[in-house]
């Protein structure tokens, strides 16, 4: 029988991360409960900051503040509740350093201002916070299959890929932040495209082709990033792959949803289908988890950009 603190951050799993929750059953046991426990402390966080818009700021800031405070507490073997309890747990037995877990913390701050990035560069700082955290805490629990250098190599690689779910997030909810006063989108690149950031705001403007035109160099600008976080998942122990597979792939398949719905993430959020998370499933059972072999996603499980970007500009990711 599941422990009741475990319990608890399945709950949370289950009820906010579909494809993650999905792509967890193929972790052994011991490696699920633990990722689970990762994946409640962010999501804690990460909800916190969602009250941020408006008023709320001030309190938002101080709950963040406690919520590090406990942080310290539990990484110090005096955990307080079911979240902490867990995470504490999953930190001793794989080693997930502090740092990373207050990077985190210093990423999730982020957003108790307004969202406002100059260029991708700034945005891609904020990513790395949100998310390339995720995908380092991640990678200590799911092990690395290799010596010192391999374990670098998987975690830069595990960085990559949590820029490009975080990027793809910012996709699939343009409509959904710009209804609670943010825009993502750096504003060189809305300048690109004839925009500014008002006009993402204001969200009128989900059928207009020049924002066609801005959402397919994004889209080409995550799936360069998917592209070149994939070969980390080979460096992973084989236990892990499928898990790691299933959420690369499955993640980079709503940049496809997105088309499909013409690029209007102002007024439908997109997502998978029942379907196509089958077949994504199906793809990561059937990986192979030799280390010297590819996974599906390396080379054509991610559709190929269609986008014009500037030649190296993934490189400092890969």
């Amino acid at each position: 029988m599941i422990e009741p603190d475990a319990a608890h951050c399945q709950r949370i799993v289950r009820s906010h991360a579909r494809t993650f929750w999905l792509a967890s059953h193929f972790l052994p046991p011991e490696k699920r409960r633990a990722a689970f426990a990762l994946y409640a402390f962010c999501r804690v966080a990460d909800d916190m900051v969602d009250l941020a818009p408006g008023e709320r700021t001030t309190e938002v800031t101080a709950m963040l503040a406690a919520y590090r405070t406990s942080l310290g507490a539990a990484l110090a073997g005096q955990p307080d509740g079911a979240v902490f309890r867990e995470l504490s747990r999953a930190v001793r037995r794989y080693n997930v350093p502090a740092a990373v877990m207050h990077e985190l913390l210093d990423g999730v701050a982020c957003d108790c201002a307004p969202a406002r990035y100059a260029d991708w560069p700034a945005l891609a700082a904020y990513c790395e916070g949100v998310a390339s955290s995720v995908g380092e805490m991640c990678t200590h629990v799911f092990g690395v299959d290799g010596d010192d250098a391999v374990r670098v190599r998987a975690f830069r690689h595990a960085r990559t890929l949590g820029m490009a779910m975080q990027l793809t997030n910012i996709l699939r909810d343009v409509g959904e932040d710009a209804r609670n006063g943010r825009c993502y989108l750096p504003d060189a690149d809305l300048a690109q495209f004839g925009y500014v950031r008002a006009d993402v705001l204001r969200g009128d403007i989900g059928g207009d082709a020049r924002w066609r035109a801005l959402m397919t160099f994004q889209i080409a600008r995550a799936r360069s990033l998917y592209d070149a976080a994939m070969p980390g998942i080979a460096l992973l122990a084989p236990d892990a792959r499928p898990c790691a597979t299933a959420c690369a792939v499955g993640y980079a398949g709503i940049l496809s949803a997105i088309e499909a719905i013409g690029y209007d993430t102002f007024r439908t959020r997109a997502r998978l289908g029942t379907i196509a998370r089958a077949g994504v499933l199906w793809s990561a059972w059937r990986a192979p988890r030799d280390s010297g072999q590819p996974t599906p996603a390396q080379g054509h499980g991610v559709p190929r950009s269609t986008g014009t970007l500037a030649d190296g500009e993934f490189v400092t990711w890969a």
